[in-house]
């Protein structure tokens, strides 16, 4: 056997082992990197849809507010014509995201006389165009968006529709029905309607962008395409029938995952000779609605194959040159890599103002000395930066903690409130869902007789809440301490907020005043939640509302006092919205009657004791989900004049 050279085993041996590493890098980088760049297009077209879905629902939650709050107003408040009018433009001019709104009547109900009344404005151009809905051509309460909530009951979302005789636009309608009071019962009044232009939501959708050819559709809850790149699918079919066209039983049950509003990716099968192609769909909050996104399989992969040719070829290069060069390059990279390694020891010990070794060679291990130097460059400067932002983020949180305590710091929390009085029992809480917010609760004697306690709602969350809430319950000290009645004490505090409220913001309020030596309780009400009045040894009962409108909003209201009277042992007890709208993980609400049957099972409760089992009631029901609203409560008994 020939005899063969120290050198040639070297190579051979060092070639051989280079080549089974070689192949062994080009298959896990490649396995490796499709499955990163799979990894990294799901989270992204997951974090695209997310983010749009997101910015709908933010958009759909906003509508059904504000449609519901003009319900809501309407159901109890006795508004002219004009009223009405004005009501609805200014709603329209302060939410942009609207396209039109109605106020819809039953037939003859607002006047005896008119068969229609609806008023609509909706925005032309750069205006706001106004029409009153109804004819022979257009009968408005035949319409879904009028039948389906009186029928249902409650307020829901209609299909996307071409609208001829109203805004004349596609659109999407939000309908709340409400109700009034007659001969002391609740009928049907009536629906406001707020409409989306499905413009906008093409633009959003539209706006997806995923590889060169990806794209996003929108479907209602019943299938129909809402958006699609290829228009006609868009209002004229279904994700089912485009199903049944292709004969996909896939894509029919992808349509039965989306309908349902759930979540999912899948890689779809081919169809119609389309390449394989990854669908990510999610479900939208409102409206029933769901989002999908579609972008080819060969687009996603094209920068793995590019990746595994470029390593390829430069692996065989690689190969080739090493066989000529190993024995050279060995000892002229070694003495560099060294010298860097120490230095990469002192960086990770912490040591970046480390001069680095000069290394002036114009190859791999040049330019991994000048990655070095822009990695000891680019830490010191991270360091910095995440110092400053750490102290900024830790001066806002402060910050934010400060103007809670200051926030409740306002409210009387020291119980119980009046220990040397013996003629009630009074006792309050408030758990606001952010760090600050709008509720309020107070409590104060006006003379040496009178006793005024009130709770109060203000509409939104947040800072601008907490401001508004603070003026509101400073006004209401104020002007409550002179004596006044306590429809009195709301109309001066309504014209006061009402003056110069650009920002439309508004609070619910019950205030009360009772005289605690005979029991007599005067109160009034601003478009809150009615009390719930608990007579000793009988059932509780609602205090009937009083259908006058909330605080803040329509200057120059007169507000009525109403008048009952407690006897020792009984309780009135407030509470804003947060409780019973708290929701479980479910999405189910702790609700009215759940309330009303907890109070009906008290025998004889104190006011603390109310208040406190009434709060855990409502954690338990919630099981730690995440708040939603402010949660307040007062408690309020009467314990008879004192007998000393």
């Amino acid at each position: 056997m020939q005899r063969r050279g120290l050198a040639f085993k070297l190579a051979l041996s060092i070639l051989g082992c280079a080549l089974l590493v070689v192949a062994a890098i080009l298959a896990y980088t490649y396995q490796y990197s499709r499955d990163i760049i799979l990894r990294q297009s799901r989270e992204h077209s997951r974090s695209l849809a997310i983010e749009t879905a997101s910015r709908i629902d933010s958009v759909l939650a906003g509508v059904q507010k504000v449609a519901s709050n003009i319900a809501f107003s309407l159901e109890d408040a006795s508004l002219t014509e004009e009223e009405i009018l004005d009501l609805n433009r200014r709603v329209l001019a302060n939410n942009p995201e609207i396209y039109g709104m109605a106020i819809a009547f039953e037939p003859y109900f607002l006047t005896p006389d008119k068969l229609y009344f609806a008023p609509y404005h909706y925005r032309s151009g750069n205006r706001i165009a106004y029409t009153n809905l109804g004819s022979p051509q257009y009968r408005y309460f035949y319409m879904d968006w009028y039948q389906l909530p009186k029928e249902l009951g409650r307020a829901v979302w209609t299909e996307p529709y071409s609208d001829e005789g109203g805004g004349n636009v596609t659109m999407a309608t939000y309908s709340v029905p409400f109700y009034r009071t007659e001969h002391g019962q609740q009928v049907f009044a009536g629906v406001v309607t707020a409409d989306i232009s499905l413009d906008w939501l093409q633009e959003m959708v539209h706006e997806i962008k995923l590889f060169d050819t990806g794209y996003a559709f929108l479907i209602s809850r019943y299938g129909t395409f809402v958006t699609h790149p290829e228009k006609h699918l868009v209002m004229n079919q279904t994700i089912f029938s485009l199903a049944e066209e292709t004969g996909s039983t896939q894509l029919r049950q992808v349509g039965r995952d989306m309908v349902e509003g759930k979540r999912g990716f899948v890689q779809l099968k081919e169809d119609r000779g389309e390449a394989k192609r990854y669908l990510y769909y999610t479900g939208l909050k409102n409206g029933g609605w769901s989002l999908g996104v579609v972008f080819p399989k060969s687009e996603m992969m094209a920068d793995v194959y590019s990746l595994s040719k470029a390593t390829g070829l430069i692996g065989l290069g690689g190969f080739a040159v090493l066989a000529l060069v190993v024995i050279v390059v060995a000892r002229r990279i070694t003495w560099p890599l060294t010298e860097l390694s120490g230095s990469a020891l002192e960086i990770a010990s912490g040591n970046l103002d480390l001069k680095l070794p000069d290394i002036g060679s114009n190859d791999e291990v040049g330019e991994l000395a000048e990655s070095f130097w822009i990695m000891k460059t680019s830490l010191k400067r991270h360091i910095a930066n995440l110092t400053a932002t750490t102290a900024a983020k830790e001066r806002i949180e402060s910050e934010l903690r400060i103007a809670r305590d200051i926030q409740m710091g306002i409210l009387p929390k020291l119980f119980p409130a009046f220990p040397d009085r013996d003629e009630f029992e009074v006792f309050a809480s408030i758990e606001p869902a952010k760090e600050v917010g709008g509720d309020l609760y107070d409590f104060f004697f006006v003379d040496e007789t009178h006793f005024c306690f009130l709770v109060g709602d203000v509409s939104g969350k947040g800072v601008p809440a907490a401001f508004f809430m603070a003026v509101t319950k400073t006004l209401l000290k104020v002007v409550s301490e002179r004596g006044l009645d306590p429809g009195e004490v709301l109309t001066k505090v309504n014209s006061d907020l009402a003056a110069d409220n650009e920002s439309c913001m508004f609070v619910t309020l019950f205030l009360a005043v009772i005289d605690i030596e005979t029991g007599e309780t005067r109160y009034a009400n601003a478009g809150h939640n009615p009390p719930i009045f608990l007579k000793k040894g009988e059932k509780p009962e609602w205090v009937p509302p009083l259908g006058e409108p909330v605080a803040g909003i329509m200057e120059g209201f007169e507000y009525s006092t109403k008048t009952m009277v407690m006897d020792p042992g009984d309780i009135l007890f407030i509470y804003t919205d947060g409780v019973t709208e708290a929701m479980n993980p479910a999405k189910q609400i702790y609700s009215d009657d759940r309330l009303m049957d907890l109070l009906t099972s008290m025998r004889d409760p104190a006011a603390t004791a109310m208040i406190r089992d009434i709060d855990t009631s409502i954690k338990d029901f919630t099981q730690g989900a995440e708040q939603s609203d402010d949660i307040t409560m007062l408690a309020m008994r009467f314990q008879g004049p004192d007998k000393s």
